[in-house]
């Protein structure tokens, strides 16, 4: 089976090159813990295979036998833009890895179709003032969730889709979205998944849901990913364990691992340990 690397080096050494063709993965995580470092990561990486082969190989390798690059990466947001999303890239990475990996980075910005449904002024997140003209034709567009529907039909397929972040969608839930919505959402993007033949990462922060409804996503996802903070002593490490992942998990099981350290470095999120039963 065909591989889409997610970019993060070791971890993708472990499984054979990558996720799965197809494959929609739930990266969910405490807050600071290298959730969002992974998408960030996973994003600028692909990105750098296309537009610099020399930078990336040596911030990442070669790819392997078994792994096809995304032909395009595309990052979805619903509350930031491209330029946001960049400054905080490089808060964790060289300036060099993103740069040129967001050089090949497709960002799309639905912040004023999901502030559009909340009582945040205007003036805070477009940058010009409604006319009578745009208020109406605000009222006629779809709806947040079919806007990411749509922008998904046109850019999932073959590609890698990094989903930022369903924990925004958990927080409008009202009269507008509701949860059955949002989990009915993440059943078709996985349904459909299998006909795009691409990668789709979608982020969650688990603190802002119940376990039941985290259990939901859960099930509704090929894989899961879940990154925590662990303590002993007077440290803290952040560590990642894949909960569970078709076609990828039985790989890790077969090496006896229980848990990755992980890291932050040059290469954005990495991993450093591998905790294996002993």
């Amino acid at each position: 089976m065909e591989r889409i690397p997610f970019g993060i080096r070791q971890l993708d050494s472990i499984i054979n090159g990558g996720a799965p063709v197809g494959s929609v993965v739930l990266l969910s995580g405490e807050a600071g813990a290298g959730s969002r470092e992974f998408m960030h990561t996973s994003a600028l990486v692909n990105g750098l295979q296309q537009v610099d082969a020399e930078s990336h190989d040596l911030y990442y390798g070669d790819l392997s036998a078994d792994a096809v690059a995304p032909d395009e990466v595309h990052y979805i947001s619903f509350t930031a833009s491209e330029s946001q999303l960049v400054s905080e890239m490089r808060l964790a990475m060289a300036d060099e890895v993103v740069e040129k990996g967001s050089e090949a980075v497709q960002f799309h910005d639905l912040s004023e179709r999901y502030f559009h449904i909340s009582p945040v002024p205007r003036s805070w997140y477009a940058s010009e003032s409604a006319s009578i003209t745009d208020l109406r034709a605000r009222h006629e567009r779809e709806d947040l969730l079919g806007t990411l529907g749509m922008t998904l039909n046109e850019v999932a397929p073959g590609n890698l889709v990094v989903i930022d972040s369903l924990s925004d969608l958990v927080s409008s839930i009202g009269d507008e979205i509701s949860w059955s919505d949002i989990s009915s959402l993440v059943a078709g993007i996985q349904k459909a998944a299998h006909e795009w033949g691409g990668l789709i990462l979608l982020h969650v922060n688990h603190e802002t849901l119940s376990d039941v409804r985290h259990g939901q996503l859960v099930d509704s996802s090929h894989g899961t990913m879940e990154f925590a903070w662990e303590t002993g002593g007077s440290s803290r490490a952040r560590t990642l364990v894949v909960r569970q992942f078709r076609g990828v998990l039985s790989q890790i099981e077969e090496e006896d691992i229980v848990q990755f350290e992980t890291e932050l470095g040059d290469a954005g999120f990495d991993i450093s340990d591998v905790r294996k039963i002993r």
